[in-house]
């Protein structure tokens, strides 16, 4: 535990909020446990701060204007991998609201000199399985079949037959560094079936996805503290499923069946039949999203809100660090206005911040 980042996290914790304590005398205790214990316990209203801060730090994120709404469920008395489990699956049930998805993280116990703190292992609570099949394709999303194959070799029963969208187990590891598997009940997961506004057929692919981007396995630093389990949501963007999840080649691959579908000629790439289909892709899932009245962004009010949160930033006298690559949308970005400029670069060392993800 250094002090210094703990000194650094509370000077910035009473600069930008009000606290009742005097800074000075909670150095002082802060100072004094560390000596004592080699770490410190930090108060709710300071770990949501810092939760929140870590998510405005988050250079990947386009979604940061609504920062300071982010509800911060603090479960650090938890450890055990049965108690993360169950408490993973109401953060779904509390995020999810019907469709209204809030934006919701839930902190578990962290690393400390005693004993480390509980890890989820998969990279999101909800992940559709991978299925290899003889011929060596696959049945479900191709990014998660290792994982599937991991928890399978670990007693997971696939299911049959296979699908393109089970659900997977979480897969937690306690402070014995023993991981187990538990289930997501179908009611915490809350899915949305795709169709389109004008093609019948589209809705008879029987194509679906869920409602709650919720990332699970990145730590999160707050003040020299490191939380391995922090899972957190906000809510999804028209293109991270439309142009990303179902049609990426590596993931669900869906453009030349959209394309054939659709009527187009694929025999040329100049035909542009993968952006037409994308398109289409793209329309569907907005479309289902907004017909069942589930929370969803589109890349092009997104963009617009995101110049918002920078000109805010900005306003306040603080940098914005951002990955250009991350937060221009992959359809259209030179039709949004996050295209057309530059932004301060991602900065490695600025804390509180989720960090790079743990493997399983």
């Amino acid at each position: 535990m250094d002090p210094a980042a703990a000194e650094e996290f509370l000077r910035q914790f009473h600069a930008e909020t009000e606290p009742g304590e005097p800074l000075a005398d909670r150095l002082r205790a802060v100072r004094s446990e560390i000596d004592r214990t080699g770490t410190y316990r930090q108060t709710t209203a300071e770990l949501t701060f810092g939760a929140r801060i870590a998510w405005r730090n988050s250079a990947r994120c386009i979604g940061r204007l609504y920062w300071q709404s982010l509800q911060v469920r603090d479960l650090r008395n938890l450890h055990d991998a049965a108690d993360v489990a169950q408490e993973s699956v109401a953060h779904l049930r509390s995020a999810t609201r019907g469709g209204r998805i809030r934006s919701t993280m839930t902190v578990f116990a962290p690393d400390t000199p005693a004993r480390p703190g509980p890890r989820i292992r998969n990279d999101q609570l909800i992940r559709y399985a991978g299925h290899r099949n003889p011929d060596g394709s696959v049945t479900g999303d191709p990014s998660q079949v290792a994982f599937t194959d991991h928890v399978a070799s670990m007693g997971w029963p696939r299911p049959q037959p296979a699908g393109r969208f089970d659900v997977l187990p979480l897969l937690i590891t306690g402070p014995d560094g023993r991981p187990r598997l538990f289930d997501v009940p179908p009611d915490a997961v809350y899915e949305v079936p795709l169709r389109h506004p004008e093609h019948p057929w589209f809705a008879r692919l029987g194509l679906r996805w869920h409602a709650v981007p919720a990332i699970s396995n990145m730590p999160l630093e707050i003040g020299g503290i490191t939380y391995p389990a922090a899972p957190f949501n906000g809510w999804y963007l028209d293109t991270e499923i439309g142009a990303r999840n179902l049609a990426d080649p590596d993931r669900y691959d869906l453009l030349p069946e959209i394309a054939t579908r659709l009527g187009l000629d694929t025999r040329s790439i100049r035909t542009m039949w993968k952006d037409r289909a994308m398109v289409e892709l793209v329309r569907a899932v907005t479309f289902s999203f907004d017909a069942d009245g589930v929370t969803m962004a589109d890349h092009h009010t997104e963009s617009e809100r995101f110049l918002r949160h920078l000109e805010k930033e900005e306003a306040a006298g603080r940098s914005c660090p951002t990955d250009w690559s991350w937060i221009v949308p992959p359809m259209s970005g030179s039709q949004t206005p996050v295209f057309h400029r530059y932004y301060d670069e991602p900065d490695p060392e600025l804390r509180p911040a989720f960090l790079e993800p743990h493997g399983f």
